[in-house]
């Protein structure tokens, strides 16, 4: 069975207590479900043979914020098939500031192993002027509690909100890293239709961040992370078609945001190193997977690298490299990167 199957249950905006100003679920979901034991069972059971051994995800809203019964009526639908061997996990969404003791003695008790807390920002100027309505405190809070509930925590965060800027993102995954989450997602942000962010940025009071800036600052913060042990799980907005016919109004929505970022992190490596060598004629080894990403979408790093060193001529090909390595192919010389 393929690694991290899920099934998953949207339950959008169930729970959440805020308007933050980036977010319309509706339309990032793009679907909602209705909070009863057989929303579970369905999707469950619709799953089949296929299902088996998957976990199964509760997303979007703030599911430990929803009443407590409710909670149980979900997670106890869910139980029988955790027992049975069926489901290999549960594992849900919720926001930093509901979560408590007794909220984690409850999702111990029906067998929850995950819980990803949309930190967003560990800046608490950001979280105001995003309508947050937590602090960089309470994620640092629930962290610990989840943890000492011997629950994984994934931790959200995003880039370009309001008020932020590059140092004030870079100093969020700084302060995530320092909690030694099992792992996080990235979403720059975008603005989508009918949000608070629209209203903002069609008066001209935001302004989003470019693809381009918002892939290289990624390609920052996914260097820091790796580096530390921590795995980058996503980044960007997962590809929805209400997104893609127009719910998307501005900011870095890329169906292939990730491949972009990837891209993004050769190119640095490639810079970097083709800038210490004075050979003309220069082969770029990769690994076989990386060879896309390293051309680039519409072969974007190599014009780049043309236009940066219109002195050498450049090509790229599959090498005997480790996962991020590139090599530069100069004749019988060999200079690495890793």
């Amino acid at each position: 069975m393929p690694r991290n199957r899920i099934i998953p249950i949207f339950v959008s905006h169930a729970g959440c207590p805020h308007q933050c100003v980036f977010c319309n679920q509706k339309r990032i979901a793009g679907q909602a479900a209705p909070l009863c034991a057989r929303t579970v069972t369905d999707a469950v059971e619709n799953a089949g043979e296929n299902g088996r051994g998957a976990e199964l995800a509760f997303y979007g809203g703030s599911f430990t914020a929803i009443p407590a019964e409710t909670q149980e009526v979900l997670l106890g639908a869910a139980r029988p098939y955790l027992r049975s061997g069926y489901l290999s996990a549960i594992r849900l969404s919720t926001r930093p500031d509901a979560v408590s003791e007794e909220t984690v003695l409850r999702l111990r008790k029906y067998g929850v192993k995950t819980v990803e807390l949309g930190s967003q920002s560990m800046d608490d100027a950001v979280l105001e002027r995003s309508g947050r309505g937590h602090t960089a405190a309470d994620t640092e809070k629930a962290v610990r509690l989840l943890r000492n509930g011997g629950i994984s925590v994934i931790l959200q965060m995003m880039t370009g909100l309001p008020g932020s800027t590059e140092a004030s993102d870079l100093g969020t995954a700084s302060r995530i890293a320092s909690l030694q989450p099992d792992g996080v997602r990235i979403y720059p942000a975008v603005v989508v239709r009918d949000t608070p962010l629209c209203d903002l940025y069609e008066a001209g009071q935001y302004q989003p961040q470019t693809m381009e800036e918002a892939a290289e600052l990624c390609a920052k913060l996914y260097v820091l992370f790796t580096a530390q042990g921590i795995p980058v799980l996503r980044m960007g907005l997962q590809p929805t078609e209400a997104l893609s016919s127009g719910g998307a109004v501005a900011g870095p929505y890329h169906p292939a945001f990730g491949e972009l970022v990837k891209s993004r992190i050769l190119y640095d490596k490639v810079v970097s190193l083709l800038a210490e060598t004075e050979a003309k004629k220069v082969t770029l080894l990769v690994r076989q997977d990386k060879l896309s990403a390293m051309v680039g979408q519409h072969r974007a790093n190599l014009r780049r690298l043309g236009r940066e060193f219109p002195e050498k001529r450049l090509k790229i090909a599959a090498g005997d490299c480790e996962e991020w390595e590139i090599r530069l192919q100069i004749e019988e010389n060999l200079d690495t990167i890793t």
